[in-house]
């Protein structure tokens, strides 16, 4: 069953005759369980369709469906709500609350959500033992490196009953053993029923995916189901 629909979805900031198309009536479907990964050159429109698709901003036209409701009926509370309790996000600038901890980063959702903060915070700690942070728990963003600070935000985007990622280049920090370990959770969120979009240029990131979908100027040009090895993958699409 998909979860997250874009049915015939643009985007165009600006007004004539100056508009910046970003969407040309992209159609994409993830299903629950489900790791999408979305490629194209830089420009090509990969992080609106993100912010779209969490909600975070409107499509000029088209429609946006999560969880079967269409994000167009909602109101902002209604949107605030949902992301909140059902959508993680992992940005490139990790959005991390300086003045919390890493272990309160990661809680804060589920403290929000009305979990009780010492189970809130068994839970934070739980996420980020599975990726090496239990030792860091207690630092501020500022107190890590580049590469802790991204596995912090992708335990907080997972943590919890989220029930679909969206994540905009969620490796771009780490080297290859800690960005595997990134994947591994992903992963077994996914299997978890949690859906997942992952904007990324990593061809290796991408081969982990069920189904790679390009990008180009706007458009949906190609869908790959399912993915190739990381090198075909570059030779087909990236450098072409």
């Amino acid at each position: 069953m998909s979860f997250l629909e874009l049915r015939n979805v643009s985007k165009v900031y600006g007004e004539e005759p100056n508009e910046i198309h970003a969407l040309h009536n992209v159609e994409l479907s993830v299903d629950e369980g489900a790791l999408v990964a979305i490629m194209g050159p830089s420009g090509s429109g990969k992080s609106t369709l993100l912010t779209i698709a969490g909600s975070l901003e409107d499509p000029t036209s088209g429609e946006v469906l999560v969880g079967g409701l269409s994000l167009s009926n909602m109101t902002r509370n209604d949107k605030a709500r949902l992301r909140r309790r059902s959508i993680g996000f992992v940005f490139q600038e990790f959005n991390l609350l300086p003045g919390l901890t890493a272990v309160e980063n990661v809680s804060l959702p589920l403290e929000l959500d009305g979990v009780h903060a010492k189970k809130a915070h068994s839970v934070g700690m739980s996420v980020l033992e599975e990726l090496g942070l239990q030792e860091r728990a207690a630092h501020y963003p500022d107190e890590l490196s580049g590469g802790e600070r991204q596995r912090v935000a992708i335990a907080r985007a997972v943590v919890g009953e989220r029930q679909m990622l969206l994540a905009d280049e969620p490796s771009g920090a780490l080297d290859s053993e800690n960005g595997e370990a990134v994947m591994r959770m992903i992963l077994n969120a996914c299997h978890r029923g949690l859906a997942a979009v992952v904007v990324t240029h990593d061809a290796q990131l991408a081969s982990w995916a069920d189904r790679v979908t390009f990008i180009r100027d706007g458009r949906i040009v190609d869908q790959t189901l399912p993915p190739p090895s990381p090198e075909s993958i570059v030779e087909s699409h990236v450098l072409r």
